[in-house]
């Protein structure tokens, strides 16, 4: 391959490019990785501000006393599947965290961060897009709130049509999700955003006006169950992904105009009239008047028996959409997530009414609401559910976050994962088959306030919230508040035996373990720099509050020690991907070393291949490195975990530069590129202190010694 490999592996090349091609060439019949032949519906909930103690079988149903309630559709669904009990949001507050879910990368590269609510989902790779590059039909029900700038389908400039799904059905600004009767006057809520109706669309239209009396939580299910129902007559019909998008329950704290409708599923539970002024068959009698007997003459407050029918409302919500697919026979083929954008909520949005977190300890085990990134905050109840694939009543402990979805569906759907996802593929932890490889679990999040004083919060009532930070290393969880100076360390706990993260190991070390947990503490410092990137829409500016800028932002990423030699390593892969491939799921054609980067003679083949080079780049200087490639199809560039240089799904041809803080020494990088053409080209220079821009030399480049 180079003139100058001192090592060249071939492996198997020609089966795994023709069944990488067929994948492409037959989407709709493109294996799954448990060998049924057919690629799986694919299903996501997420409930809004609903916490792990909401839900009967992880917290509700252990409850000491009477002040407790059941969840028996979401108990059936864990029996019935599996919890992933240490599933993480990657923000504690709902935007960031839905930016996160449906982009696939972490709050340390996303573009919506903080509470940048209504801001645009960035224009790149999402859930829908690939899955429906991938052949599957897309459709997206209940709150976005991220549409960016606008006011109308034609001007926002990421409604959800724009962003990869080819039907949408719900509220788009953010504040609207506050309001769950879109066409009705709500006299006693708290603002005049919480008692006017809102806007509510269907793909291009605004329907709010033929939705008198639907409550959101029952509108949303009897469309999701009608957009399935629809799908399915299709005889010849391609896989689907829904994304099904509760309003509830978060605040307001409304009420159902009615009891559930009997029966479930396809002919039975919530239906869909299509009747504007009766939409649904719950579009009768009073609005915000239902409440759940359970609840009634118990002595609760009112926003207690409020919150606690809207639980119990979405439990039967989640049972008659998976006997919406059961009737349908086709819940066998399609995996079905559910989960939560974040902790709880402690609001009603009722004009003299309160509502705390700890009336049911919402939170469970945990300390930590809203907001907060102690596990009350970012541990979310997750539940898959896939029946004759996913075993019954297990339970998984290994750590995951939001950005693993897009891996995983991507897996699911026979496609590559896009190379700039941060997420893996949780289909080996779903199926108990393969190995999955390993991940990340990082938050970043600055929004001024305290942890609720509760009572049941013995160690972090009070705490001040402003900048904070999460990462896992090493089996710990190392998470700072009120982040001041990047030298300010991490709380470092044992989530095995401390669920209340009440036990700091690096104050408070087990005997003869004083050094691990210093060298630890240094690890999650120069980790947490390693990952991540500044945001880049909101520059660093010394003038503003130190709750809007992350103290950190401008340290210097600390390099690695290493014994390396000169050269770099080179992995060749053969294939026609929709996009640049994360090439650490491929099997690669080849495998070998050089001492530069020459496209032309390292590529296995012209056209339709490419490269992933890794090694480390030895910085001269500290100080601001900026880096700037051209190519003929894409490429991306990573230093450490930190994304450089993303230019896949917006590649033009024009030239594609990112910059990072690096301190002088060793900082390991990986280069993907492929090529799409019979002429492939790639450049890559960089510029820094002392150095104008130039092709980086080879006598910078190198790699581990070992074979």
């Amino acid at each position: 391959m180079t003139n100058s490999s001192p090592l060249l592996i071939h492996k198997a090349a020609i089966l795994p490019t023709l069944l990488a091609l067929l994948a492409f060439a037959l989407p709709a019949m493109a294996e799954d990785p448990n060998g049924a032949g057919k690629r799986p519906n694919l299903i996501f909930i997420l409930a809004d501000d609903l916490g792990y103690g909401d839900i009967g079988v992880l917290w509700q149903n252990a409850r000491a006393g009477e002040k407790k309630f059941a969840t028996p559709n979401f108990d059936r669904m864990a029996a019935e599947g599996m919890i992933l009990n240490q599933h993480y949001t990657s923000a504690p507050v709902c935007a960031p965290a839905r930016g996160t879910l449906l982009t696939g990368v972490h709050q340390g590269h996303c573009t919506i961060r903080n509470t940048d609510f209504d801001n645009a989902l960035e224009h790149n790779h999402t859930l829908a897009s690939t899955l429906k590059q991938a052949g599957y039909a897309t459709a997206l029900v209940g709150k976005y709130g991220l549409q960016g700038s606008g006011d109308s389908p034609a001007t926002w400039t990421a409604y959800p049509t724009k962003r990869g799904f080819d039907f949408f059905h719900g509220y788009v600004r953010h504040v609207d999700g506050h309001q769950h009767y879109p066409a009705n006057h709500w006299p006693i809520g708290n603002s005049e955003g919480h008692r006017s109706p809102q806007e509510l669309y269907e793909n291009n239209r605004e329907i709010s006006g033929t939705l008198d009396k639907c409550f959101t939580p029952d509108l949303f299910t009897a469309r999701a169950k009608k957009w399935i129902v629809d799908h399915c007559a299709d005889e010849d019909r391609a896989p689907f992904f829904l994304y099904f998008a509760f309003d509830t329950p978060h605040a307001a704290l409304q009420l159902p105009t009615m009891t559930y409708p009997e029966g479930s599923g396809v002919e039975g539970g919530m239906q869909w009239t299509g009747t504007p002024g009766s939409m649904i068959n719950t579009a009768a009698g009073t609005i915000d008047s239902w409440r759940d007997p359970e609840v009634v003459g118990k002595g609760w407050s009112d926003g207690e028996e409020r919150f606690v029918t809207l639980v119990r409302r979405m439990d039967e919500n989640i049972g008659d959409l998976l006997q919406t697919l059961r009737d349908l026979g086709i819940e066998d083929e399609t995996l079905v997530i559910f989960s939560a954008d974040n902790g709880p909520h402690n609001n009603t949005y009722i004009t003299g009414e309160k509502y705390e977190a700890n009336a049911f300890d919402s939170f469970g085990p945990f300390e930590g609401i809203k907001r907060d990134c102690y596990e009350g905050g970012m541990r979310q109840p997750t539940f898959a559910w896939w029946p004759e694939t996913i075993a019954k009543g297990g339970k998984s402990e290994r750590p995951s976050q939001f950005h693993d979805w897009m891996a995983t569906f991507c897996n699911l759907a026979g496609v590559p994962t896009p190379a700039r996802s941060d997420g893996v593929s949780l289909v080996p932890v779903l199926t108990g088959k393969g190995q999955a490889r390993e991940g990340i679990i990082y938050a970043e999040f600055r929004q001024k306030g305290s942890v609720p004083k509760y009572p049941e919060f013995v160690n972090h009532a009070g705490t001040r919230r402003n900048g904070q930070q999460v990462i896992f290393l090493d089996g710990y969880k190392g998470v700072r508040v009120f982040i001041e100076s990047h030298a300010d360390p991490f709380e470092i706990y044992d989530l095995r035996t401390d669920l209340q993260e009440g036990t700091d190991l690096f104050v408070h070390p087990p005997e003869g373990r004083v050094d691990y947990f210093n060298r630890l503490q240094q690890r999650m410092k120069d980790r947490v720099l390693q990952v991540r990137q500044p945001e880049r829409d909101d520059p660093f500016d010394p003038s503003k509050d130190k709750v809007q800028v992350r103290a950190y932002d401008h340290e210097l990423v600390p390099p690695v020690d290493a014994a390396v030699i000169q050269g770099v390593r080179i992995a060749s892969f053969e294939g026609k991907w929709p996009w640049l491939p994360e090439f650490d799921e491929l099997d690669p054609v080849a495998e070998d070393l050089a001492y530069g980067i020459d496209v032309a003679k390292q590529l296995p083949r012209p056209d339709h291949a490419g490269l992933r080079y890794r090694g480390f780049l030895k910085i001269p200087k500290n100080g601001l490195w900026t880096f700037h490639a051209t190519s003929d199809a894409g490429t991306h560039l990573r230093i450490h975990e930190s994304q450089v240089i993303d230019d896949d799904f917006n590649h033009d041809g024009s030239e594609a530069s990112g910059s990072i803080r690096l301190k002088a020494g060793l900082h390991p990088f990986t280069l993907y590129y492929r090529s799409a053409e019979k002429t492939p080209a790639l450049t890559l220079q960089w510029s820094g202190p002392g150095i104008e821009k130039q092709a980086i030399p080879e006598a910078v480049l190198f790699r581990t010694g070992d074979r």
